[in-house]
């Protein structure tokens, strides 16, 4: 059984590369991997890390009902997401990467977020890359 990862946030980009990447899932009869990373710090207190755990159980809960296998890593440890997100998918050889991308403008476009630049250069497996609609 192949694995595919999704990078997850609680906004509309995240949203899409999880619905994107449980399709992609369903489709190749893969087990998925959601990662959700925070650097941590100062600005990661105790307030914060409690809504993000009630935003993962309402993924949980999101992925229970879709019957597919996955595991949920919620990660804290001083990373970039990009590293987070570019080991995870090494150590469990993932076939596809799904991230999310936000809407930018057209200066903006030019350049892309550093940590979707990095997935998309440094990934050992293909990425999708998907804009929220």
């Amino acid at each position: 059984m192949g694995t595919v990862v999704v990078g997850y946030v609680p906004k509309p980009e995240g949203e899409a590369a999880l619905a994107t990447a449980m399709s992609e899932a369903r489709l190749r009869g893969s087990k998925l991997v959601v990662v959700n990373s925070h650097r941590g710090g100062h600005d990661y207190d105790q307030d914060r890390a409690h809504a993000a755990e009630g935003e993962m159980d309402n993924v949980r809960k999101t992925l229970d009902e879709s019957g597919l296998e996955y595991d949920i890593r919620q990660l804290v440890r001083g990373f970039e997401p990009a590293e987070d997100l570019i080991s995870i998918a090494e150590a469990n050889s993932a076939e596809l990467l799904v991230i999310g991308l936000r809407r930018r403008s057209p200066v903006g476009k030019l350049i892309l977020g550093s940590n979707a630049q990095r997935i998309l250069l440094d990934a050992h497996c293909p990425v999708l890359a998907v804009k929220a609609d």
